[in-house]
């Protein structure tokens, strides 16, 4: 059966268009799904019953299957979806005073292999799908309506997720073209009607096709850099061989003549030993100069196996003062939902052997390129 929600604004007219129904009924379908969140075609009240009998032969409304629902004392939420053959991926709602933001995974696994994550460590096993990705999206919405979350856009009747940012398990560029499409319904006046600001996109640096998305569905940008030099980046993040720093920051300002932020944000992790003396910082501030960027510093979480270390907070606040006086803004990434293992690198490995008799053997450790 076809499923609803892996159809983009243009797919779903073309849908309808195909069975030679008016273009509206489209728009009407979109809000049902993605602004009143229905999971049953009967729901959609404005569509004439016959209509609704034959679309509800034709199509459903197939949202991920949750496996775990856990919160955190501080708000933060985070779900476990079945990815099927036992995969796992997860979505991580993190509140905040002035905005919902959701992470949203877009492939099992990931193919990418940086040294640091532990999503790589378990290899690559398929891109989702439209509806799987914006079915983590759809859910959210949905549940935290249903459990009646408070925030002062939702008692103006607005959703209660108001960023996206695309930096949970894979590779976004990896996986383009679901990606796009999924994007396309985030921005969509009759799906989410997201602001480009508020919807970001992570990469390890897949320079044709940051040029394509520049191209194609310029939403905010952020870059896993990780390193001030190719032969460390080499070491840590390996598409670096295959675009290295030049061809990276070269796509990067060529992004920003469309992207909606006059900026790029650089991810950098900091390891201890590894990249953050200020010997490195002094190195990254030549790299980046040039290109409109802010940095944000993230602490490694450990995994189980790994050869790093957490930078000590000193030393990190010490990179971060490097960066600022020489003119990036560089902020140091807040730890949130400890007490569920969500934060960056912490999230399906930690429950990964409490859920190995629901999905099998082999569940995937999720973490952010």
């Amino acid at each position: 059966m076809i499923n609803l929600l892996d159809f983009d604004p243009d797919a779903l007219a073309a849908f309808f268009g195909e069975s030679g129904e008016k273009p509206f009924r489209a728009r009407q379908v979109l809000r049902w799904l993605h602004q009143r969140f229905v999971d049953d075609v009967g729901e959609m009240s404005d569509l004439a019953q016959p209509l609704r009998e034959r679309l509800a032969a034709q199509a459903g409304i197939v949202a991920p299957r949750i496996v775990r629902d856990t919160a955190a004392a501080d708000g933060t939420r985070k779900w476990l979806i079945d990815a099927g053959h036992a995969n796992a991926i997860e979505a991580v709602y993190i509140p905040e005073y002035d905005r919902g933001t959701l992470c949203v995974s877009s492939q099992a696994g990931c193919a990418l292999d940086c040294a640091f994550c532990s999503t790589g460590k378990q290899g690559f096993n398929r891109n989702l799908s439209t509806g799987e990705i914006i079915g983590q999206l759809w859910h959210a919405n949905r549940a935290l309506i249903a459990d009646g979350v408070t925030a002062p856009w939702v008692a103006g009747g607005h959703a209660p997720i108001t960023n996206v940012v695309m930096m949970g398990m894979g590779e976004p560029l990896a996986n383009f073209d679901n990606v796009v499409a999924a994007l396309k319904l985030m921005l969509d006046d009759n799906a989410y009607g997201l602001s480009r600001r508020r919807v970001t996109l992570s990469t390890s640096g897949v320079v044709p096709m940051i040029d394509r998305l520049r191209d194609e569905c310029p939403v905010a940008l952020a870059v896993s850099l990780h390193a001030p030099d190719n032969a460390l980046r080499d070491r840590l993040v390996p598409i670096n061989r295959k675009h290295p720093l030049d061809e990276l920051l070269a796509a990067c300002r060529r992004y920003i003549e469309k992207a909606p932020r006059d900026f790029i944000t650089f991810e950098y992790v900091m390891l201890d030993g590894v990249n953050d003396d200020i010997a490195a910082a002094r190195a990254l501030l030549a790299l980046l100069r040039g290109t409109p960027c802010k940095v944000n510093l993230i602490p490694f979480n450990p995994f189980p196996g790994t050869e790093f270390r957490t930078s000590p907070r000193a030393r990190i606040v010490a990179f971060q003062r490097t960066l600022m006086n020489g003119g990036i803004v560089t902020t140091i990434r807040k730890t949130r939902g400890d007490d569920i293992d969500a934060a960056c690198g912490q999230l399906a490995g930690q429950v990964q052997d409490r859920t190995k008799r629901k999905l099998g053997s082999r569940i995937p450790i999720v973490a952010t390129h």
